[in-house]
């Protein structure tokens, strides 16, 4: 099952219920729209104000840019390896499944219809790039896609999510009749 997009609103309540550790993750995640493996795999001396991620899944170098706050905050709790140690190991990163795993128990606190996961944030990130610039060639950019059609799976992610619930509320007022 694909991961969904989810509301602003539900993006604050999501990061309100993370842990701390892991609710600096997806907000790197909302700011970059880079993947969690990759935001895992940050080393502190990375850790700019703009700097270069070379993307473990398409090996495509990417420049990223982060604001003064969310800086701050990423180099205070940054271990000596890794920006997002492992707490068991701290020569290793924090796992992709540990984030997985919060995001999910958040996402069934508030009972949220859709799937939501890490990867939901890369999807917003798409969605508020379209919005703000209204050129899909600077999403498929900022996210390292290939193709256009790639990223209006991403940046019409909202429109998508709406048409679905949009069709079940059809069918359940159907039903009654």
């Amino acid at each position: 099952m694909k991961t969904e997009y989810i509301l602003r609103k539900e993006v604050d309540l999501i990061l309100a219920a993370l842990t701390p550790e892991n609710r600096l993750v997806m907000r790197v995640a909302l700011h970059t729209g880079l993947r969690i493996s990759d935001i895992l795999s940050l080393r502190p001396e990375q850790l700019k104000p703009h700097f270069w991620v070379t993307e473990s899944k398409t090996g495509k170098r990417r420049q990223v840019g982060l604001p003064e706050p969310l800086l701050s905050d990423l180099k205070r709790q940054a271990g000596k390896w890794w920006v997002f140690a492992s707490p068991v190991d701290p020569h290793k990163h924090r796992t992709r499944q540990a984030v997985w795993k919060d995001v999910k128990r958040a996402a069934k606190l508030f009972r949220f219809p859709q799937n939501i996961a890490p990867h939901s944030a890369r999807k917003v990130y798409a969605v508020e790039l379209l919005k703000k610039y209204g050129d899909i060639a600077v999403v498929r950019r900022a996210l390292n896609h290939s193709s256009d059609a790639v990223t209006l799976i991403y940046a019409l992610a909202d429109q998508q999510l709406q048409a679905k619930y949009s069709r079940r509320r059809g069918k359940k007022g159907r039903a009654k009749v």
